[in-house]
């Protein structure tokens, strides 16, 4: 029995609200459900061009823009972000043109190198050459013809009103043009953040058409008496929710939204965890053939409960709200999120029921759909390693919630307050830290510091 939760702790206020999301989520929908009725807005509006679902690539890209106008708005209309101290910026202590120049130019050439550094990255990965990542370097191919020449007037204006403009591109560029004033560890801030952008914004831009084909092309009848494919259907469309607003929160870093990366994770370990997860490392640890393959013989769940008509359907429900509360962490960050970073604090929606809801919900729907420990081959050895790497593949997750904990526990005092909040009133955190304290207490080498700790904070277990 999970011991009562004592009510001193008062959850602190999120740094996003719900309705940045949800603006973002409610654009997506209409642009979804207006590329799937095209033909017959065609038809009745007589328009010229073919007249067939918009299910192609662009009409994938363009879902970005009507995801991200509602969140850009919400922001600045009803939160007023760009008001916020922690944007760095002071409205009413505008500079006059020019007058930082010389700091501007200098942070333009930072950024300038930095892209082309980026570039260059791209160019040598063989991996960005090939299969849906070709959409990717066309895109920011593109993007970067329009981003060189509208740095200039965005620096200029946003260093007008910046308290300190001198920031880490800043002194990257200092350093670059040889100045001694550059301070390093600015300069390693601002890479971390750049080389986290660079990685994963490419990748979401890789993963953006397919899902939205499939969700623009699905068929919807019949799917009522098939519980799979109306299982399978929802997955696709919770899933391009996520990468929809997952890839405008790569994209919009910037401080007018106060959505700038004020700092990238600086473990090396929280890297390794992460990177293992994303191509091309993902192949190599948990591909068809990795080290972490755990789906050898592994028909799945409607395999196993074929036939079972009611159990299909609550099996099926069961991993939709899965995928949805996985959705939802994302759509919660609205135009921050990003891995490992630290961008603001959330403390709302599924952050209330424990510090990791999409590492949670990412697991267990992968436990319930592969069902590792069921074999077609009939082999316990199968079985057996199946289970083990899966297992494997969850305490990956586990070992990258503890270094984004850590990350967040040094940066942002509000974050240790909602993470001790957390530890006494999340339920799933709670319902964790009761089954394995018991482990963990009679683990040597823990100091003094750490035994003092209420028990259910010392160990994130999601």
């Amino acid at each position: 029995m999970i011991p009562a939760a004592p009510t001193a702790l008062q959850r602190p206020p999120s740094d996003v609200s719900a309705g940045v999301g949800l603006a973002g989520l409610c654009g997506l929908l209409v642009w979804i459900a207006f590329c799937r009725n095209y033909p017959d807005i065609a038809e009745a509006l007589a328009l010229p061009g073919p007249r067939m679902r918009m299910a192609g690539p662009h009409a994938a890209l363009a879902a970005l823009f009507f995801s991200a106008v509602p969140m850009i708005l919400w922001s600045l209309l009803v939160d007023k972000v760009h008001r916020r101290p922690s944007t760095g910026i002071d409205w009413q202590a505008k500079r006059p043109w020019g007058a930082d120049l010389p700091v501007s130019l200098t942070k333009i050439t930072g950024l300038w190198i930095t892209w082309a550094i980026i570039a260059s990255f791209y160019c040598l990965a063989r991996w960005y050459w090939s299969g849906q990542y070709l959409f990717a370097m066309e895109v920011l191919a593109a993007a970067a013809v329009l981003l060189v020449p509208l740095s200039i007037p965005y620096v200029l204006w946003v260093d007008r009103v910046l308290v300190e403009p001198r920031d880490g591109a800043w002194h990257f560029g200092r350093a670059i043009l040889g100045g001694k004033d550059a301070d390093q560890s600015l300069v390693l801030r601002h890479w971390r953040a750049w080389s986290i952008k660079g990685f994963f914004a490419a990748f979401m831009l890789s993963i953006l058409p397919a899902g939205f084909a499939a969700v623009v092309s699905d068929d919807l009848s019949g799917l009522a008496s098939n519980p799979v494919a109306l299982s399978v259907l929802l997955f696709e469309l919770l899933f391009v929710i996520d990468v929809q607003i997952g890839t405008v929160g790569y994209l919009l870093t910037l401080r007018p939204l106060d959505s700038h990366i004020r700092s990238g994770n600086p473990f090396l370990g929280a890297w390794i965890a992460a990177l293992i997860c994303y191509p091309p490392l993902v192949f190599a640890f948990m591909g068809e053939n990795g080290i972490l393959a755990y789906e050898v013989a592994t028909p799945g769940w409607a395999y196993w409960l074929e036939g079972n008509s009611a159990l299909l359907y609550l099996w099926g429900a069961l991993l939709v709200a899965l995928t949805a509360l996985y959705a939802w962490a994302t759509v919660a960050f609205g135009i921050r999120f990003s891995n490992l970073t630290y961008r603001g604090v959330l403390t709302n929606g599924p952050y209330r029921l424990t510090r990791h809801p999409a590492y949670v919900a990412k697991n267990l729907f992968w436990w319930l759909t592969v069902l590792p420990f069921l074999v077609s081959s009939g082999s316990a050895v199968d079985a057996i390693r199946n289970t083990v790497f899966l297992a494997c593949v969850s305490g990956i997750y586990y070992w990258r919630a503890r270094t984004e904990e850590a990350h967040l526990l040094a940066e942002d005092a509000k974050y240790r307050d909602y993470h001790a909040w957390a530890a006494r009133h999340a339920p799933v955190t709670r319902l964790l830290g009761v089954i394995t304290d018991p482990f963990r207490r009679w683990v040597p080498g823990r100091s003094d510091e750490t035994a003092a700790l209420p028990a259910t904070s010392r160990h994130p277990a999601e």
